[in-house]
């Protein structure tokens, strides 16, 4: 068995975070090996921009690109300065010591050694868990109202869900939409009073409590046209056309393979000093939506994605 490779900076991911992480890092020559994944927790090469068809917020593009190419355009970047790319999954890390030790491969067959580690898995959106949603994805199905948002400006959109991200994505669509309905399977919710004064407030957001969201229509016609209802109280079924349903029920980070080994809030996301992409532990920082549950965008994992590299690299030659 041949012995592992030492590299000066591995990454953990291959979304804007951990693409400009390795953009950054090669051009301070470190030579950083990234491993992008290849299907963990249902992420995909490229993070969850490869699922986006149209992105209009991100700086540098008049018109919409889609995240496939703009996710492209990161990669052969990345690869252009000279970053090392492999597709596969992260089994299992030690980060007990230095150089920290990352298996990799369905087998744990391939060890790595690092002398930093940058983690960029970012976090997986939840969903309702219908299959006509899946099936709608992208085409009128959202998790991310500041993403998609203006696709849908002037018709009557629906929001799931209970706690102040609802309250915060139904705000902004009454801003750009024509009507609001907010949906939550409760008569109270969790958002504070205020998000919640906010919304009872805004004349273009209705509220529809008690109720879940049945079945997404319709797939045949390969975009949402409305959904079906459900009110908890009595069973009754409703129409409800609208032109997009926005799911808001909260994100997953992706960090099982950092439990107790890395400080993390209650949520379950990574805990970073301010300012900074340090971790708890030294030499290993995180980058994207694994350490944000607050912005949650292309621009702002990208931005971290640098401030990590950066704190790689000065780690690096404090260090030497």
């Amino acid at each position: 068995m041949s012995e592992p490779r030492l590299h000066n900076v591995v990454v953990i991911g291959s979304g804007p975070a951990g693409l400009t992480a390795a953009i950054y890092a090669a051009r301070a020559n470190l030579k950083p090996y990234v491993i992008e994944g290849f299907n963990a927790g249902g992420l995909i090469p490229g993070g969850q921009l490869m699922f986006t068809s149209d992105v209009e917020n991100y700086p540098g593009f008049a018109k919409a690109v889609s995240g496939q190419d703009l996710m492209g355009a990161f990669r052969a970047q990345a690869e252009h300065q000279g970053a090392e790319l492999t597709i596969g999954d992260v089994q299992k890390v030690d980060l007990s010591s230095r150089p920290f030790k990352i298996w990799v491969g369905e087998d744990e067959n391939v060890l790595h050694l690092a002398k930093t580690l940058i983690i960029a898995t970012g976090a997986r959106a939840n969903y309702i868990g219908l299959p006509s949603e899946d099936l709608l994805k992208n085409k009128g199905v959202s998790a991310c109202a500041v993403c998609d948002g203006a696709l849908f400006r002037g018709q009557d959109v629906a929001v799931v869900g209970g706690g102040d991200t609802a309250m915060e994505e139904a705000s902004y669509l009454a801003g750009l939409c024509g009507n609001v309905t907010l949906i939550h399977r409760r008569d109270d919710f969790r958002a504070s009073r205020t998000m919640v004064d906010r919304v009872r407030k805004n004349p273009k957001i209705k509220l529809l409590l008690s109720h879940v969201v049945d079945e997404v229509l319709d797939p045949a016609q390969d975009k949402v046209t409305a959904i079906r209802v459900r009110d908890l109280k009595n069973d009754k079924l409703a129409t409800l056309p609208i032109g997009a349903l926005f799911v808001a029920i909260g994100h997953t980070p992706m960090t099982d393979l950092f439990k107790g080994q890395l400080a993390t809030h209650p949520n379950g996301y990574l805990k970073v000093e301010p300012g900074s992409a340090r971790t708890s532990i030294p030499g290993v920082f995180a980058a994207g939506d694994v350490a944000d549950w607050t912005y949650r965008q292309a621009v702002t994992a990208a931005g971290t994605g640098c401030m990590a590299a950066l704190d790689a690299e000065r780690f690096l030659q404090a260090e030497h």
